[in-house]
């Protein structure tokens, strides 16, 4: 089954990882994940995964009773902010939350782990 594994950081830590020049600290992390990730392309669990820009290029469409609208950037300061998301094809909830886990060792940060509905989907 896959689940989405969604990846938030501190708007403060996502200012200084994205800066012109990483931090040593950001750069471990980015090598720690990147290393996981070849584990988990090993073992067939691993579908992918990708940052996202900046929520302040980001935009929010939603309806209004005027009609859809569109809003560019957080309608809110923001203390967390969705950073990146993978994809894992794992045999059970339990597995993902395993990976999760380690990840959230590495990185300090939380992790929503979330199933993908498909046809194999019973949750």
């Amino acid at each position: 089954m896959k689940y989405l594994l969604l990846s938030y950081t501190p708007a403060a830590a996502w200012d200084a990882a994205t800066a012109d020049v990483p931090s040593e600290e950001a750069m471990a992390a980015f090598a720690a994940y990147q290393e996981f990730e070849r584990e988990l392309t090993e073992t067939g669990e691993y579908v992918g995964s990708e940052g996202l820009g900046h929520p302040v290029v980001s935009a929010t469409v939603r309806p209004t009773p005027a009609g859809v609208v569109a809003t560019d950037g957080p309608f809110a300061e923001l203390k967390e902010v969705l950073a990146s998301f993978a994809v894992i094809d794992v045999a059970s909830r339990e597995r993902a939350v395993e990976i999760a886990s380690r990840i959230v060792e590495v990185l300090g940060e939380p992790i929503e782990v979330r199933p993908i509905m498909g046809e194999d989907f019973t949750a």
